[in-house]
């Protein structure tokens, strides 16, 4: 299979990652910008393999769990639910907010864990299959702070300022305030993103290490989010204490991780 046609794949599975109904084949080849044909072939490759199943009636295609199933094992094979979970959760209760955690993976950050703390009514509760746009999001500005300033900004400027969703009126859209932003983080211990990653949210977040040594690296990082009206500035400092708490103790039980992971039986 030719790099192209993996890439056709991979484009193909993205969209339809996005959509909670099927999809007609006119629809997705559009999407992704290919003939209806070689999106027909595409697709019958993934049926075969049980990545993809199509709808009798319609004849729309939609995602398999396959997908999901894959996720959650690998995500148990590293072990990080079990890890982290009892932290967010405290954190949660804590913060009556919801409260997540991601993970670098590359250049990129992926939402791994999450736990609701809000009581019902008015409440935060996002999708985690979400991109986290990096120069939008607190857990992206809080992770690119810990980079020397010149990698944040390559790895921002080379996805540009816009996202593949929409964003909040008040998100950063050059280098300038972007700048700004990171050297906020760094000052202050831990970013902030008010209207920025979606219109009417407010997030605040820190970084935390694959340990307690200082030459630790950072393994992602965790945040409280809910709407303005309860994300005030007036919160900011005993939020982002409590972030910082989590923070150190997740770096002390994340070696867990590898002996969890070694430890499994094959």
């Amino acid at each position: 299979m030719t790099v192209n046609a993996v890439e056709r794949c991979l484009a193909i599975i993205e969209v339809l990652a996005g959509e909670a109904e099927p999809m007609e084949l006119s629809e997705l080849a559009r999407r992704v910008e290919l003939p209806p044909s070689a999106g027909h072939r595409i697709l019958a490759t993934l049926m075969a393999r049980g990545w993809v199943v199509q709808d009798p009636a319609t004849q729309s295609y939609a995602l398999s769990l396959r997908l999901s199933t894959l996720a959650f094992r690998n995500l148990d094979a590293r072990a990080v639910p079990d890890v982290v979970q009892a932290v967010l959760d405290r954190l949660a209760k804590r913060t009556h907010e919801y409260c997540r955690l991601a993970i670098v993976e590359g250049e990129d950050l992926v939402w791994v864990a999450r736990a609701q703390g809000a009581p019902p009514g008015l409440r935060y509760d996002p999708d985690m299959g979400q991109e986290i746009v990096l120069h939008a999001t607190a857990n992206g500005k809080a992770w690119l702070s810990t980079l020397p300033e010149s990698e944040a900004l390559r790895i921002v400027c080379a996805r540009g300022f816009k996202a593949r969703r929409p964003l909040g009126p008040r998100a950063v859209n050059d280098v300038e305030g972007f700048r700004r932003e990171l050297a906020h983080a760094r000052d202050g211990g831990y970013a902030k993103a008010v209207d920025e990653a979606e219109t009417g949210t407010a997030a605040l977040a820190v970084p935390f290490f694959a340990g307690l040594d200082p030459q630790s690296p950072v393994a992602g990082t965790i945040s409280v989010a809910g709407p303005i009206l309860r994300i005030a500035p007036a919160r900011y400092a005993d939020l982002a204490d409590a972030l910082k708490a989590a923070s150190h103790e997740i770096a002390e039980i994340w070696p867990l991780r590898i002996r969890q992971r070694d430890m499994a039986p094959a």
